[in-house]
């Protein structure tokens, strides 16, 4: 019996340790997030300059529009940039998010290698100021960035996007990561839903654990072929102690934060979730609720240096996934 099929009683999930919405939303969000702060993370703008402040990496920011006059405006924005990066500010779930990755003449290059003319760019824009995006439907603002030029040793697990990691963050603790591959199935986006491919992490060292799509074990990238056995994730105590930063910075003591892996940059924020999913255990193969209730035994102000330490001390994990070479091609 696979380990997907293991879980489908409510007793083994609860000796998993596996949390559901419930909990997470009344034991730790409710106890430990203030409503107020919401819209620090809600808002990717408001998340990109309270980084800033806070010395935490994040994606240049090339401009903002904030109104449809100013819709006409955009490719002279970016009009120096070959590549760049549209998105609502108060998106979720990867919606609205539009990457363009090069030129050809007067079109604009997508990772599929779609092309989308300036009044393409206008649109989308366009219907990210109404709100079709936003949470709630309520007007917004598009933000553009600088395009991430990820880390090239990640090249082989991903297709046509930029993978992230997503660390939860429990008091200041990370206690749980996994790196999301996009696919073709989700469209070069990093969504599981869309069927991205969630890889558990071990917080100890940045290694794989374990790959899920779809909720079903995978020991491979569906696109590449490249197995996954072999991922480690460069600069890995640094990535955790960006993530573990977010705490002071967010005042918010549960957290989803995700990261890229930029080749010159390192380790960058790009955006923190005050309501992170809980996919992350089943990519993990482990429940939250044991590494939370040993958080929650831990005195208060310690330093995030410690933190870190704390969480790679208590939470490595060894790999289940097969070797590299009984992988089948």
């Amino acid at each position: 019996m696979s380990w997907a099929l293991a879980w489908t009683s409510p007793g083994r999930l609860r000796a998993k340790g596996i949390i559901g919405m419930n909990r997470r939303n009344i034991r730790y969000i409710g106890r430990y997030n203030d409503r107020h702060l919401y819209p620090l993370v809600d808002d990717k703008l408001k998340t990109k300059l309270l980084a800033e402040r806070y010395g935490i990496t994040t994606p240049a920011l090339i401009g903002t529009v904030t109104t449809q006059f100013g819709v006409k405006q955009v490719a002279a924005l970016v009009e120096e940039r070959p590549g760049f990066v549209i998105k609502p500010a108060k998106g979720s779930g990867g919606k609205g998010i539009l990457v363009i990755e090069g030129r050809d003449g007067e079109a604009y290059v997508k990772p599929s290698g779609a092309h989308l003319s300036r009044e393409d760019l206008e649109r989308h824009v366009s219907n990210i100021l109404s709100g079709l995006y936003s949470l709630g439907g309520s007007p917004d603002v598009a933000v553009i960035e600088d395009l991430i030029h990820f880390e090239e040793s990640l090249t082989e697990y991903t297709y046509e996007g930029v993978p992230d990691i997503r660390v939860i963050v429990f008091r200041g603790y990370p206690v749980m990561a996994m790196m999301r591959l996009s696919t073709a199935a989700s469209d070069g986006k990093a969504n599981l839903h869309q069927g991205a491919v969630g890889v558990g992490l071990d917080i100890a060292s940045g290694t794989a654990l374990r790959g899920v799509q779809f909720d079903r074990p995978q020991a491979s990238h569906p696109d590449t072929g490249h197995e996954l056995a072999s991922l480690r994730i460069p600069s890995w105590t640094t990535l955790l102690t960006l993530a573990a930063g977010c705490y002071e910075m967010t005042g918010l003591g549960y957290l989803g934060t995700d990261m890229v892996l930029d080749r010159r940059h390192g380790p960058m924020l790009l955006e923190l979730n005050a309501r992170p999913g809980l996919a992350i255990q089943m990519a993990n193969g482990e429940g939250l609720r044991e590494r939370l209730d040993l958080i929650e035994r831990q005195p208060a102000g310690v330093s995030v240096a410690e933190r870190v330490a704390f969480a790679q001390h208590h939470f490595a994990r060894r790999s289940e996934l097969p070797e590299p070479s009984t992988v089948p091609a």
